[in-house]
């Protein structure tokens, strides 16, 4: 029967890395890329748009509730 050695026939050891893992380990890692800083944040804005979508999301909650309301009350 073959043995499952490498090519020279001695087995590999487990503590020795394997021929692929050392050329992974030794490619140059390259630099990271370098952003831009992010462009100012106009909070005042910001904070109006916050409170426009939560008086929307407000007033379409009550207008919900108030649909399921009229579909629950028996109807004479």
């Amino acid at each position: 029967m073959a043995s499952r050695g490498r090519r020279g026939g001695a087995p590999a050891r487990e503590d020795e890395p394997r021929r692929d893992e050392r050329a992974e380990q030794q490619a140059p890692v390259p630099p990271d890329p370098v952003l831009p800083p992010p462009p100012p944040v106009d909070y005042g804005v910001f904070i109006q748009g916050l409170v426009q979508a939560m008086q929307t999301q407000a007033h379409t909650q009550e207008a919900l509730q108030a649909q399921l309301e009229a579909q629950v009350r028996p109807i004479k």
